[in-house]
């Protein structure tokens, strides 16, 4: 190397290791390595927040890169294309991705130890009601579960605390993935690969013939796949999926913008599940707030005590941890007469029946963790954005 200072091999290993053993005891979920020219930049993601970690000499970034590589078993010549692959580390599996940048390449490392997620169907932040909600359809043979919200809202972890929760030694459960982001034994996990041609659809062609009694679909993306869940769970099979949208009302209209007939979705449909994940206060350092909330409640304004984020040496911000707030849209026979009555519906359609239904909303599942002194109103804002 042309730079001042070559660092052995021994130390570059020891230097990686670390770093990646200091932010999984930090509970980071994402690790960010950045060459800059007069710096190599390392940040973390702790509760959907990055914030720096660590910099180092920028000579280290080339070697610290091809480490990763090795480590991953992807090209360590290959400097100019963006590579995806999967580093595991005992039981500590990540996700890697890197992508060339004007000074080397940046290397962002998704860290998937199960450890860390709580995978027990009782563990995710639902409700008594809800998690029962979740069980029955689990225990259908057929139909189609979907859960949905933006990236990062803990979607992946919901649909595997419901294939941890299924006894996959009476039946066989296969998913298709992209890429499998926790393994799981018992669990047949296939993970597609453009470079092959092995996108969802015709890896879920082939999942058809092997028998399967349960498939979780990673992502559903386009017409094609999504028709191919629709088809498959009303022959006498269960598919779970995830949606990019941000209600249930949303992937329900989403599905119908798609082109599935309203009578497929009517009689395969069971559950949306919406979603989002909203950071915990730290019980060390939470403050009662001097003002109370204000809630319109059945047109009457309802004065609740709150907690405010303050901070502490244990936690980050004030806020340690985060849990989920969810947002279930079962299927009911008032839904599904709407559904058959329309060849289209409207989205204000789709909210009308819902409150007509009273069901819970996910502004109103944040609000009830403000109440409850889990979250704050500051937090709730943030993670709702313009939704809330």
């Amino acid at each position: 190397m042309n730079n001042s200072k070559q660092y052995a091999e021994y130390e570059v290993i020891e230097l990686t290791n670390q770093i990646i053993q200091d932010s999984v005891m930090k509970r980071a979920s994402d690790i960010h390595l950045e060459p800059y020219q007069n710096v190599y930049r390392i940040r973390i993601r702790i509760d959907g927040i990055l914030q720096l970690f660590n910099t180092l000499p920028t000579q280290l970034a080339k070697q610290i890169t091809v480490r990763i590589k090795i480590m991953a078993n992807l090209n360590i010549a290959e400097q100019r294309l963006p590579q995806d692959g999967l580093l595991c580390l005992g039981k500590l599996n990540m996700r890697i991705s890197t992508l060339p940048v004007i000074d080397g390449e940046k290397i962002v490392l998704r860290i998937m130890d199960s450890a860390q997620h709580s995978l027990l169907i009782n563990q995710i932040g639902l409700t008594a009601e809800q998690q029962l909600d979740y069980q029955t359809v689990l225990d259908n043979p057929q139909g189609l579960i979907l859960v949905t919200g933006p990236t990062g809202s803990g979607k992946t972890v919901t649909l595997y605390s419901g294939l941890n929760y299924i006894d996959s030694s009476q039946r066989n459960v296969c998913c298709v993935e992209d890429p499998i982001e926790i393994p799981l034994e018992g669990i047949n996990q296939t993970q597609i690969n453009l470079k092959a041609g092995l996108d969802f659809a015709p890896i879920l062609r082939a999942l058809l013939r092997q028998d399967p009694d349960i498939i979780m679909i990673g992502e559903i993306r386009d017409t094609i796949t999504a028709e191919i869940a629709i088809q498959a769970s009303q022959t006498g099979h269960l598919v779970l999926s995830t949606l990019h949208t941000n209600s249930s009302a949303e992937a329900l209209f989403r599905l119908n913008q798609m082109g599935i007939k309203t009578y497929l979705i009517a009689s395969s449909l069971k559950l949306i599940i919406a979603q989002r994940l909203i950071r915990k206060l730290c019980p060390n350092c939470k403050v009662l707030a001097e003002n109370t909330l204000i809630v319109e409640e059945n047109d009457q304004p309802k004065h609740y005590s709150h907690y405010l984020a303050k901070g502490c040496q244990y936690c980050l911000g004030g806020y340690c941890g985060r849990t989920g707030i969810y947002e279930f849209l079962l299927i009911t026979p008032a839904i599904r007469s709407l559904l058959l009555a329309h060849n289209q519906f409207t989205l204000d359609q789709i909210q009308q029946l819902m409150q007509q239904q009273q069901i819970i909303t996910l502004s109103t599942s944040a609000l009830n963790l403000v109440k409850q002194g889990i979250t704050s109103f500051a937090e709730v804002q943030r993670a709702m954005g313009e939704n809330y």
